[in-house]
C-alpha cells in the first residue's frame, strides 16, 4: 500500500512528532511505500533519517488557500491508499482514506493579543469548524496524551474504536552542550518555547518578581525565537524593575538584567540551559503533551509544573505542582525547589525515571498498526 505522511512542518516545536515519527518508522519493518511531504529546506533532513522512504518537495503553507487548491492537487497526483496528517490543517475536499493527529484543542480556546483581532477571531472560527469536520471524516484520530483524547471525544463525540493515544518521548540532546548565554555561575530557572497567551508567561514573570526580592541573584531564563509576544514579557520586566532596558540576544545580563530573553537558542545551548538552571519551570494552561519539561527530565532539571490539562498524566509524580492562575502559588512551590535539597534531588532522580517510560520506538509501532487496521477496513 501506500502511505503519503505530510510532514510540512518538518523542523518546528510541533514538528518534532511527526519527525521522530518518520525516523523511527523507517526503522521498522514494513512492505508499504511511504513518501514524505515536506518543504524544501527539510527535504535533505527527512531523506537522511528515513533513506528508505521517498521525500517530495511541497512548499504549501498551512491554512492558505494554496493548502486548499495545490496541496489537494498535488495529494490527489499521489494516489495514496492512506494519507495521514500530523495536524489539524488540510484540503477540505480531499476525500480520500487519511488518519488525523489532532494534537490538542489549544488554538480553538485561546485568543492571541498580537494578531488583529478581526483576522485571529475569523481564523479561529474557520479552525473550529475545520476541527469539526477533520474529527468526523477521518478514518482514525491519533492524541498525543489521554487527556486530549477525552477532550476530543467530549467536544466531537468520537467513538472509542476511532481515536487512540500514542504518547510522545524524548531524547538526550546529541549536540555538545554549549555556554553562550552567559550565565555560568549565576542562579537561574529558565523557560523554553512559544511565548504564547496560553503559555502563561505573565504570570511566571510575576511570580519570578516575588521569588527576586529573596534571591536578588537568580535569573529568569525566557529562551525561544523574539516576536512581538517576547517583546511584551521583556516590556513588563521593566515595569516591574526586574530589567533595565531592551536586551539584545545572548547580550551577558548585568545586575539590572534579571529577566534573560536569549532569543533563538541552538541543541547544544538548550542542553546547557537544561544541565545547569535551578529548575525548569513550565507554567502552562493548556498543552498537549508538554514536551519541554519531559526533555528537561531527561537532562537532569529539577521540574516545577502547572496542574493543567495533560501535564500531571505525563509527568506523574516527577513535577512539583502549582495553580497556573496563583502567581503566589507558583513562588512558593518554585522556591520549594530552589530551598530544599532533598526535594530537588528527588525530582531529578524521579525525573529521569519517568522520561523512560516513554518511547518514540513504541510511538512509530503503534501508529504503524493504526495504519494498517484503517487499510484492512
Amino acid at each position: 500500500m501506500k502511505i503519503v505522511i505530510d510532514a510540512r512542518i518538518s523542523g518546528t516545536s510541533t514538528g518534532r512528532y511527526v519527525d521522530k515519527l518518520i525516523e523511527y518508522l523507517a526503522k521498522l519493518p514494513v512492505d508499504h511505500e511511504f513518501v514524505v511531504l515536506t518543504k524544501t529546506h527539510r527535504l535533505d533532513y527527512l531523506k537522511g533519517i528515513a533513506p528508505t522512504f521517498k521525500v517530495v518537495e511541497s512548499n504549501f503553507k498551512e491554512f492558505t488557500f494554496s493548502e486548499q487548491l495545490g496541496f489537494l492537487k498535488q495529494l490527489r497526483s499521489l494516489k495514496a491508499d492512506l494519507v495521514h496528517f500530523p495536524m489539524v490543517q488540510q484540503p477540505l475536499l480531499y476525500w480520500r482514506p487519511t488518519v488525523t493527529s489532532m494534537l490538542d484543542l489549544t488554538t480553538t480556546r485561546f485568543k492571541n493579543p498580537s494578531k488583529n483581532s478581526v483576522v485571529f477571531n475569523t481564523k479561529q472560527l474557520v479552525y473550529k469548524i475545520l476541527n469539526r469536520i477533520v474529527a468526523n471524516r477521518s478514518k482514525h484520530i491519533i492524541t498525543i496524551t489521554n487527556y486530549v483524547k477525552k477532550d476530543l471525544q467530549k467536544s466531537y463525540h468520537i467513538k472509542d474504536s476511532r481515536i487512540t493515544t500514542t504518547h510522545c518521548a524524548s531524547d538526550k540532546i546529541d549536540e555538545t552542550a554549549v555556554e553562550s548565554i552567559h550565565l555560568k555561575g549565576i542562579p537561574f530557572i529558565m523557560y523554553v518555547g512559544r511565548p504564547q497567551p496560553h503559555k502563561n508567561l505573565g504570570r511566571l514573570i510575576d511570580a519570578f518578581n516575588i521569588l527576586h526580592k529573596k534571591y536578588p541573584e537568580l535569573r529568569l531564563v525566557l529562551a525561544g525565537q523574539k516576536d512581538t509576544l517576547f517583546e511584551q514579557h521583556e516590556k513588563r520586566a521593566i515595569e516591574l524593575g526586574l530589567n533595565r532596558s531592551p536586551i539584545s540576544e545572548l547580550r551577558t545580563p548585568t545586575k539590572n538584567d534579571s529577566v534573560v530573553f536569549t532569543g533563538f537558542v541552538s541543541e547544544g545551548q538548550l542542553r546547557w540551559l537544561y544541565e545547569n538552571c535551578q529548575a525548569y519551570v513550565f507554567p502552562s494552561l493548556s498543552e498537549g503533551f508538554g514536551l519541554p519539561g519531559l526533555e528537561a527530565m531527561v537532562h537532569g532539571a529539577p521540574v516545577v509544573s502547572s496542574n493543567a490539562t495533560c501535564l500531571p498524566e505525563v509527568y506523574g509524580n516527577a513535577a512539583h505542582y502549582f495553580s497556573p492562575y496563583s502567581t503566589k502559588e507558583m513562588a512558593e512551590k518554585i522556591d520549594d525547589v530552589l530551598s530544599n535539597k532533598t526535594l530537588r534531588s528527588t525530582l531529578i532522580k524521579r525525573g529521569r525515571e519517568q522520561a523512560k517510560k516513554y518511547s518514540w520506538a513504541r510511538m512509530a509501532k503503534q501508529t504503524l498498526e493504526i495504519y494498517n487496521r484503517v487499510l484492512d477496513q
